[in-house]
């Protein structure tokens, strides 16, 4: 639905600027470091399989050791803690969020303005992808160490794996509220051990910590080029999760998430992939399984358990992450209405979408079923994430040039930088696209055709209400005049243009020949936003005749009988007992000279009618409804 651009505030103020208290810093480990805490269960080992094939050596170790570091500390640290977090949307953040500040910082209706909008529908698209994979390599991963443990529980890596995200899925349901008391704790745990497993090798082969130097990363990268280039698409697992340190902003604020990192997951995580490096060192061989190695055979299985319940954790992350996506999806018009339902009585981001659930679970079963094992699943892995890298960079460079007012001069070199190294991984990730990478590439340009299909289309159909529509104006000056009859009651006239008269009015006058007593012409805008303070705006057009326009951000749910209900407050008599809603129901059809290509618009048609009824969305009392159809050429 279309909506007037919001006067926009950048600050870090908020929730952003929250105190990094010992509770927040629980729940940022719990929640946000869950992805990134479980990628040395296969980073290295996929970094150096490439190498494997006549045996590692020391200087493959140390260079490959040596990126894996500087990329924790370039993009993750740099990027992501040192700038990207820095450009909250009222205190939110996420992929949706940052194309909302890009959009905004751009002249409206323009065509750069419509450029940020694509480039926040395909951050959007492989945020999806990624949410897919990333529940699927987490918990094959952690459960291949039951091949560490004995080579005779191998045929029950896939039955474990797929039971363990099968029950995951299936109580989404329930909210992560009751789950979420345990996860900092547990999160906290498995940082503790990844520190003190990798630090005990680190002090029997202290050497490996010569790759904190880039003169070997560097000397890799001259010595094997091209080989080195291949490498960085596994490398990149290393950062995976690091958006999450933006996406979950809001919840946390910028600081608990800044203190986590710095003092604890990022050098839990050197400890523990230099400890890897130092086992390599002394035993090649090891390359088998460098992370389930690095402990003591007694305890490897409570090791395996441990990395499995870090590895749902990561899980839930990411499928909350996407249920956050999809209901700003939604709010900002790029998705056709779901149902949306609120897991919890008092923190409005707990939610639920069954649909989003049960694509993801459908997604992850394939996954796991045609790839098999983590190594596999790492070419599918890191295009979904790089990709999303790309956007992030992009956008965050709009917006610290426009927004913040950094000059050209200093917004191009930095951002440009991270492009660059952007672009990189993601390059290197598009050469493993037959080995698996084509599945988060075919998903993404699936879901980035359904988002620009659903935008145009409802594009053309508010376009064509307003052509077709008569203005508020006339017609409220005609109505003393019409002698139409007047009978008790409230009618509620749903609208997505507030000046013009709303198809179902008319439709009701011509065929029921009466208007109710007391009419609100009510209009729901979605806001570029996150949360919006002033909601309601009420006008008098006419005696007992109010326009109502409700303003929800892309975080906000909307509830409209609770709403109107409110407008008695501002001296608005409603009874919801006397209430009848009128909701026009379309039908798209063919115009003569179709705006949309045949297979767009059939897509287009498809997506309406499986979209959740606006009874269901806007929380309308069902038999309260009065629906009049109508058919829309396009």
């Amino acid at each position: 639905m279309p909506a007037p651009v919001p006067h926009l505030e950048l600050t870090l103020s908020h929730p952003a600027a929250r105190p990094a208290s010992l509770a927040a810093i629980i729940g940022v480990l719990g929640i946000v470091y869950g992805d990134i805490g479980t990628s040395p269960l296969y980073a290295m080992r996929a970094s150096l399989l490439l190498f494997a094939a006549d045996g590692i050596t020391p200087f493959e170790i140390l260079g490959i050791l040596s990126l894996i570091f500087w990329s924790l500390i370039i993009v993750v640290t740099v990027k992501y803690v040192g700038f990207i977090l820095r450009a909250d949307n009222r205190g939110e953040g996420g992929i949706m969020a940052l194309t909302a500040l890009a959009q905004n910082a751009m002249p409206p209706g323009s065509r750069s303005r419509r450029l940020v909008m694509l480039v926040g529908i395909a951050g959007a698209s492989l945020f999806f992808s990624d949410g897919m994979v990333t529940p699927a390599i987490s918990v094959l991963s952690a459960v291949e160490g039951l091949k560490v443990v004995s080579p005779a529980m191998e045929p029950a890596v896939i039955p474990v794996s797929l039971a363990v995200l099968i029950g995951l899925f299936l109580v989404q349901y329930r909210g992560t509220g009751s789950m979420g008391a345990i996860f900092g704790p547990i999160t906290a745990f498995w940082f503790l051990v990844l520190a003190l497993l990798g630090l005990a090798q680190i002090v029997q082969n202290p050497q490996v910590l010569s790759a904190l130097s880039p003169h070997h990363a560097l000397a890799f990268a001259t010595e094997y080029r091209i080989a080195a280039f291949v490498s960085l698409g596994a490398v990149v697992l290393a950062v995976t999760g690091g958006e999450a340190l933006y996406a979950d902003m809001g919840h946390f604020g910028a600081k608990p998430i800044r203190f986590a990192w710095m003092f604890i997951v990022l050098p839990a995580l050197v400890l523990n992939y230099f400890g890897q490096g130092a086992l390599l060192l002394a035993d090649p061989a090891a390359l088998e399984s460098p992370f389930f190695l690095l402990a003591p055979e007694v305890l490897r299985l409570p090791l395996v358990l441990l990395a499995t319940a870090a590895t749902i954790i990561a899980s839930q992350a990411m499928i909350s992450g996407a249920f956050s996506v999809a209901r700003q999806a939604i709010q900002l018009g790029l998705l056709p209405r779901m149902t949306v339902r609120h897991t919890s009585e008092t923190e409005q981001g707990q939610i639920y979408l069954p649909q989003v659930n049960f694509m993801l679970l459908f997604g992850v079963i394939i996954l796991v079923l045609e790839f098999r094992s983590s190594d596999a699943l790492a070419a599918a892995y890191g295009l979904a994430v790089t990709g999303t890298f790309v956007c992030t960079s992009l956008l965050a460079g709009v917006v610290f040039w426009r927004r913040f007012g950094w000059p050209l001069w200093l917004a191009l070199p930095v951002f440009g930088l991270f492009l660059l190294i952007d672009v990189l991984y993601f390059a290197a990730n598009l050469l493993k696209v037959p080995e698996g990478g084509y599945f988060p590439l075919l998903l993404g340009i699936a879901l980035f055709t359904l988002m620009r299909t659903w935008r145009r289309g409802r594009e053309l159909l508010f376009a064509r209400f307003r052509q077709d529509s008569l203005p508020l104006k006339s017609f409220l000056a005609r109505l003393p005049q019409s002698r139409t009859l007047r009978v008790p009651g409230i009618a509620v006239f749903m609208t997505s243009q507030a000046d013009f008269v709303p198809g179902a009015l008319l439709h009701n006058l011509k065929h029921n020949k009466v208007l109710h007593q007391r009419v609100l012409f009510v209009t729901v805008l979605n806001e570029d936003i996150p949360r919006v303070e002033d909601r309601r705006e009420v006008t008098e057009l006419a005696p007992d005749i109010h326009r109502i326009i409700l303003r929800y951000g892309f975080l906000e749910s909307p509830n409209l009988p609770k709403e109107l209900e409110a407008l008695r407050d501002i001296g608005i008599p409603f009874e919801p007992m006397q209430a009848s809603y009128f909701l026009g129901r379309e039908t798209v059809v063919a115009a003569a000279v179709p705006k949309m290509p045949r297979w767009r618009q059939w897509l287009f048609t498809l997506m309406s009618r499986n979209a959740q009824p606006a009874t269901e969305f806007f929380r309308i009392p069902s038999d309260r409804v009065v629906e009049l159809g109508v058919r829309v050429a396009i």
